[in-house]
């Protein structure tokens, strides 16, 4: 911390997956202000320049919800990265006031924002602690869908919340009260939509009484009144665990293909991936990702209609045919449509890429480009 970088992170990051075809979404904790790891803090950390705003809450540094200044920090940084990053979404994680500190003697430990609870209070107030905390949260999330659209309206709004949003023991969902904990209402911001999508934390189990995947997911999908995309976070990291194998992940994965508005999933964590817990390579890539695909549109974010390519007939190139196609302004994809006697295939690249390979013991009957946009809009 406080140690000039001899390089840009993001930006390589940025431009080194969108070569690649690899959309970038920025993930932000707007709250979180010192984490335990960290074992310095610099003389430009938020807790030397801004005291006033941070808190010290069990063993971490969080910015207090309540104070405007606060919420201004937070936005002022993820519009700095809006403006300066070509990144492709802002995302925030599940928790906005923190989880549950507990003292010696296990006792929850209350947040320390009394001194403007008092204030609101000796100003007339109506709203009780949770509703006024949560009337907090609510004004930061929208204001921050807001401004970020003013700057990119192309870039998405995501929001990966707890799973549960309040136990209901009449539909078969209990445990842990996000509403009442965290402060978050995520119903509400789905169902004004203030969000691009939500991504619940589902990470339970199929078949688990009272904490069901699908249970779950179908209960999120009936609050989904603007028709927001709903990507349900799922638990690859638990592969291992009693009743978590490759299949199940499988399984949950066509749970979210039976509605238009769950086409997608976020796996936590890449690690579990990239380490191959219970064959989940396999599983994966031999059925449910066994094809190519592009993102679901979001008709209500409103963008240009990207141009068709111009398509030169394919010329032999040694073993191969090579057909090639001009760029179109705003492509992110292409998809290269060919037809042969077995009928249509499909190959999805970069726009980094104007031409493809197709090996020369085919004969093409017809080839079709479709340039892409960032958000899954084709040129078509």
């Amino acid at each position: 911390m406080g140690k000039a970088q001899t390089f840009d992170p993001l930006a390589f990051l940025v431009a080194e997956a969108h070569k690649k075809g690899i959309l970038v979404h920025a993930w932000f904790n707007p709250y979180r202000a010192l984490h335990p790891a960290g074992k310095t803090i610099s003389n430009g950390h938020v807790s030397q320049t801004k005291p006033a705003i941070v808190r010290q809450y069990g063993r971490y540094m969080w910015l207090d919800p309540t104070e405007p200044e606060a919420k201004k920090h937070s936005l002022n940084v993820i519009l700095d990265v809006v403006r300066r990053y070509d990144i492709d979404g802002v995302h925030f994680d599940d928790y906005f006031y923190p989880y549950a500190e507990k003292d010696e003697a296990g006792k929850d430990i209350e947040f320390p924002d009394t001194a403007n609870w008092e204030k609101y209070q000796e100003a007339g107030g109506k709203l009780d602690r949770s509703d006024w905390r949560r009337s907090h949260v609510n004004d930061f999330i929208e204001t921050v869908g807001r401004e970020v659209k003013k700057i990119k309206p192309q870039v998405m709004y995501g929001i990966s919340p707890f799973g549960i949003w309040q136990p209901m023991p009449e539909r078969q969902i209990v445990g842990f009260n996000a509403y009442a904990e965290l402060y978050a209402d995520a119903r509400k911001w789905l169902q004004d939509g203030t969000v691009d999508y939500l991504a619940p934390q589902l990470y339970w189990e199929t078949g688990r009484p009272n904490l069901s995947f699908p249970v779950l997911l179908d209960w999120w999908k009936e609050q989904n009144t603007k028709r927001r995309h709903i990507w349900p976070g799922i638990a690859t990291y638990r592969i291992g665990r009693p009743e978590y194998n490759a299949d199940m992940i499988a399984g949950q994965i066509g749970f979210t293909r039976k509605d238009s508005l769950t086409l997608g999933g976020i796996h936590f964590s890449f690690k579990s991936l990239r380490n191959d817990l219970g064959g989940i390579q396999s599983k994966l890539r031999g059925s449910v990702y066994s094809r190519e695909s592009l993102i679901p549109t979001s008709p209500w974010i409103k963008t240009r209609k990207l141009a068709s390519p111009k398509v030169s007939a394919p010329r032999k190139d040694g073993k191969f045919y090579r057909a090639s196609w001009t760029h179109v302004k705003g492509a992110f994809l292409y998809v290269v449509y060919a037809k042969d006697k077995d009928g249509w295939s499909y190959s999805i690249v970069p726009a980094t890429e104007t031409s493809i390979a197709l090996t020369a013991d085919r004969i093409i009957d017809n080839l079709v480009v479709d340039a892409v946009d960032r958000l899954g809009n084709t040129s078509r």
